[in-house]
């Protein structure tokens, strides 16, 4: 049964719909295009000015426009508004991907670049390709899916390695130690090495800092290669190798990999 089961949309309107995610993309962009290298930075919609998090946050974003960034967070309230207020107030770009939701989002006041979505995964798409590095402070599902997500495309080398900073401590430590323990110690669900992609501080400007040296770094590289980067799909992930089927033959473990 799908889970649409109010939908009365027929084949040919489902079709049309495309054409709304197609304009979504079109804006987003356009308008991502005119920014700087940004960040995105995640966290709860429900840590309030009185929440250490939120003071945190609002360093974070005066730190990353210090080193030049752009802030892009999905522009509520709580952390995201937060990091979009340090970033206005230090006099950078703050950028708000907003979400059409049921509830109805409220949206942040401190945006200076401002684009509302209908699709998650569009709005996952800018989050992605305009951004340098992840900055994730304690959140509910949405802070771990975007973390989560991130994990699995530096993993799958759907694309290339970039800064995931995980801010406060007490709340990251004891997930990494979890999968430490049963994701890498007890069965081989992940490799030697998956958990180097992120780094866990309480240290915002140390974070800011860390994210600098890095694209600075990788800035350097890129002026020193012969050839042009890798081929990037139109999401901002590497284009890969198609599929390999078990008709063609090779090992299994080759299927897999």
């Amino acid at each position: 049964m799908a889970r649409t089961l109010g939908s009365h949309l027929t084949a040919t309107e489902e079709t049309w719909r495309v054409f709304r995610i197609m304009a979504e993309f079109v804006e987003g962009f356009e308008t991502m295009s005119h920014v700087s290298p940004a960040v995105s930075v995640f966290g709860s919609a429900r840590s309030g000015p009185h929440d250490p998090h939120y003071a945190t946050a609002e360093r974070l974003g005066r730190e990353l426009v210090r080193h030049g960034f752009a802030v892009m967070t999905g522009g509520g309230p709580g952390i995201m508004e937060a990091a979009n207020k340090g970033a206005k107030e230090a006099g950078g770009q703050s950028i708000g991907l907003n979400i059409y939701l049921p509830a109805e989002q409220l949206a942040n006041e401190y945006q200076t670049v401002s684009l509302d979505f209908r699709y998650f995964f569009c709005r996952k798409v800018m989050f992605v390709k305009y951004a340098v590095a992840f900055v994730c402070f304690p959140g509910g599902f949405g802070t771990l899916d975007e973390f989560f997500e991130a994990m699995t495309l530096i993993q799958t080398e759907k694309t290339e390695r970039f800064p995931i900073i995980l801010l406060g401590s007490p709340f990251w430590s004891p997930l990494i130690d979890w999968m430490r323990e049963y994701q890498l110690g007890q069965r081989p669900y992940i490799a030697e090495g998956d958990l180097d992609f992120c780094e866990v501080t309480d240290d915002a400007g140390w974070a800011a800092d860390r994210i600098a040296e890095h694209y600075n770094r990788q800035i350097e590289a890129r002026k020193g290669e012969a050839v042009p980067g890798p081929h990037m799909t139109a999401e901002g992930t590497l284009a890969g190798r198609e599929p390999r089927r078990a008709s063609q033959g090779g090992p299994y473990e080759d299927l897999t990999r």
